[in-house]
């Protein structure tokens, strides 16, 4: 059987060039915001006013009639109407929940690294089971990469292993930073041995070198996914949140997870520069802990999309984020509505990346929305 390593794919950093970023809206009657659905509709606006700003955006919704409200909504939440109809695509594709980076479509390029005439992209559809089984139905969000390549007409690799884009992170030439606590539970993929989930990322990422953390952030119910944890800024600069209250249940396993990342080398042998970003402290909403961080960030062209939650460790984090990401503006967006489904940015988030005709072929594709 091929593999994207075989054909010469690769998955691209996410701080790389982008031409899109891929959404699904999510329902009222879905479960990731029960009794609070209201009150997440600002931070999504926000969410795709931000990137709509600097490049496609592509949402999934249930029908043209969703379209059409998802529009309003966007519009009455302060998008401009020009904007909407410019840069927002509406695609007719069914979903259970909105975390499109653990059921969307993960882009591998191939060529990228030679200039972009004449690259290609194709899509590597993952098995998905919810987070482990946690949240029955999960049928039509593990269909959407497959619905996704073959609208657009793009080739598709089929994995029946259980992966989320939550729990990978890359450095753009060949290094997955990933967690024992996700990949190695139980409850995604019984009786793959760690060697074995090595080679699958290697072999549908197109990966060369596989790093391992141990346990995620408090609150987070993805048993551990990495982008709460530790991202990449470049392919040299990893950051990481680090806790300053030795109370706080986050303190201990963000130490060993920093100490872990010092001693870490990249594909090449050369180690990385790791970076602090203070947490946000406790975020609770109903009284419950969510797992706020500044790590569930988004990049998009030209800039990066920061969650905050009103914290007096918000302007700090920005701004330090911003001293390592000269090429891009860093955004603070409030996703205290948000993180009431336990996710924040790149939970809800795919990126698209730039290849030559892939944005045209994904815009042509979309509902035609009067």
């Amino acid at each position: 059987m091929r593999t994207p390593l075989a054909d010469g794919y690769v998955f691209p950093g996410e701080f790389g060039r982008q031409c899109g970023t891929w959404l699904t809206w999510p329902r009222p009657e879905g479960i990731s915001f029960p009794g609070r659905y209201h009150t997440v509709l600002g931070d999504l606006a926000r969410i795709v006013h931000a990137i709509a700003v600097r490049q496609d955006v592509h949402i999934n919704v249930l029908n043209d009639n969703w379209a059409r409200a998802v529009r309003d909504v966007l519009v009455g939440c302060g998008v401009p109407a020009r904007l909407c109809a410019g840069r927002v695509f509406f695609h007719a594709i069914r979903s259970n929940e909105c975390w499109c980076r653990d059921h969307g479509p993960a882009f591998v390029v191939k060529g990228v690294a030679r200039g972009y005439a004449g690259a290609r992209a194709g899509v590597v559809d993952w098995g998905f089971n919810a987070w482990g089984g946690k949240y029955p139905p999960w049928g039509d969000d593990d269909a959407v990469p497959g619905v996704i390549a073959g609208r657009a007409g793009l080739r598709l690799w089929t994995s029946k292993v259980v992966m989320e884009g939550g729990s990978v992170e890359f450095n753009g030439r060949g290094t997955v930073l990933t967690t024992t606590q996700c990949l190695l539970n139980k409850n995604r993929n019984p009786g793959m041995t760690r060697g074995a989930i090595e080679g699958v990322l290697r072999e549908y990422y197109g990966q060369r070198h596989v790093l391992w953390l141990s346990e995620g952030i408090e609150g987070d119910d993805t048993d551990g996914h990495i982008d709460d944890l530790a991202r990449f800024l470049s392919p040299t600069k990893v950051v990481i949140g680090v806790e300053a209250n030795r109370r706080d249940g986050n303190y201990a396993a963000l130490r060993r997870a920093h100490k872990k990342l010092q001693g870490m080398r990249d594909q090449d042998g050369v180690a990385f520069e790791v970076i602090e970003v203070p947490m946000p402290g406790v975020v609770r909403v109903a009284g419950e802990r969510v797992p706020g961080t500044y790590m569930n960030f988004l990049f998009v062209d030209g800039a990066c999309l920061v969650p905050v939650f009103g914290h007096a460790n918000d302007a700090r984090a920005l701004k330090i984020l911003q001293s390592h990401l000269p090429g891009h503006e860093v955004v603070g967006i409030d996703c205290r509505g948000l993180i009431w489904g336990l996710g924040a940015i790149h939970c809800l988030s795919q990126q698209v990346p730039r290849v030559p005709g892939l944005g045209a072929r994904l815009r042509a594709m979309a509902l035609k929305v009067p």
